[in-house]
C-alpha cells in the first residue's frame, strides 16, 4: 500500500465519523422537539457505514491487494423505529386528549457515547494520517 492510498483510506474515515458526530448533535439538538414539519415529534437518527473498495489507480502492482483494500463510507441515514417517549403534561401544546405528550425517542446517554465513539475513531484516523506523514518525510530524508 503506498502512502497516498493509505491517506485516502483515513480521509474517508474522517469524513464518516464527521458525519456520524453531526447525526449525534442533531439528535441531541432535537431531544425535546415535539412537533416537527413533518409532524409528530422528532425521531431519533443514525448512521450506516458501508466498506466500499478504493479506486484501482495505483498501478498493475498492487492490483492484487488493492481489490481487497477498503474505504468507509455513510451508506444511509436511518431513523430509529424505537417508540416515543409518553409523558403526562396536560398544559403541553401537543398534549392529546388524556394530556399524553410524545417526545421523541432520542436515548441521551446512547448519543452522547455515540460522539465518544467517533471521537476517538477521529482522533486515531488523524493518527494514521500523522503517522504517514512522518513515513513521507523520513523517506525524503533518505533520499537526500
Amino acid at each position: 500500500m503506498d502512502i497516498l492510498t493509505a491517506m485516502k483510506i483515513s480521509g474517508s474515515a474522517l469524513k464518516a465519523e464527521r458525519s456520524r458526530l453531526n447525526i449525534a448533535s442533531m439528535n441531541l439538538a432535537n431531544a425535546n422537539t415535539t412537533r416537527t414539519m413533518e409532524g409528530g415529534p422528532y425521531r431519533a437518527k443514525s448512521v450506516v457505514f458501508e466498506a466500499k473498495p478504493l479506486d484501482r489507480d495505483f498501478g498493475v502492482a498492487l492490483q492484487g491487494a488493492a481489490s481487497r483494500l477498503r474505504k468507509v463510507e455513510v451508506a444511509e441515514v436511518v431513523e430509529d423505529q424505537a417508540p416515543f417517549r409518553e409523558v403526562y403534561d396536560p398544559t403541553h401544546p401537543d398534549a392529546d386528549e388524556s394530556g399524553i405528550v410524545l417526545y421523541p425517542n432520542v436515548n441521551v446517554a446512547e448519543q452522547m457515547v455515540d460522539m465518544m465513539n467517533a471521537r476517538r475513531s477521529y482522533e486515531a484516523n488523524v493518527a494514521a494520517l500523522d503517522a504517514v506523514k512522518e513515513m513521507a518525510a523520513r523517506a525524503m530524508d533518505i533520499s537526500r
